[in-house]
């Protein structure tokens, strides 16, 4: 069976692997049949982690044939075969995990009485110990990064 690069074809899987599926393609009278690889990168338009989400063993699906390496193998598309098609289902792409430093912590003051019932005094005394929890803070800060320098 002779195939043309950038024709698309109508073929099965046969077998699935971590990396691609392979994709039995076989002429009109069904004498002859090519095998050759869809890589998973080629499989949809979306974002691949697992094939076996995509495609099962003897589905039918269209390929386009991208090529023909050196050592006989073929190479398939199925995102390029359907690309004039509208997608059916639109995935996203899960969101990376950077690595982020995280958010500093923002002081939220400690309400447990209104401030419009205190008295100046107790006012006084609340901002009095925010105030010390803030420079403790700030010193085990400073205490970590100095402490990390006189090491080296």
């Amino acid at each position: 069976m002779q195939l043309e690069i950038g024709q698309v074809y109508e073929g099965s899987v046969k077998n699935i692997a971590p990396y691609g599926a392979f994709v039995e393609v076989t002429d009109a009278g069904g004498k002859d049949s090519v095998t050759g690889m869809v890589h998973i990168s080629e499989v949809a338009n979306s974002f691949v982690r697992d094939i076996h989400d995509f495609l099962h063993e003897n589905d039918r699906v269209q390929v386009k044939m991208l090529g023909l390496n050196p050592q006989g193998k073929i190479s398939f598309s199925i995102k390029q075969a359907n690309a004039g098609q509208p997608e059916q289902e639109k995935q996203e792409k899960p969101q990376r995990r950077s690595a982020e430093k995280p958010k500093p912590r923002v002081y939220e003051p400690k309400r447990s009485v209104p401030q419009s019932e205190m008295s100046f005094e107790d006012k006084l005394l609340h901002f009095k110990q925010a105030s010390e929890e803030k420079i403790c803070d700030l010193k085990r800060g400073s205490e970590r990064r100095s402490g990390s320098r006189s090491r080296r």
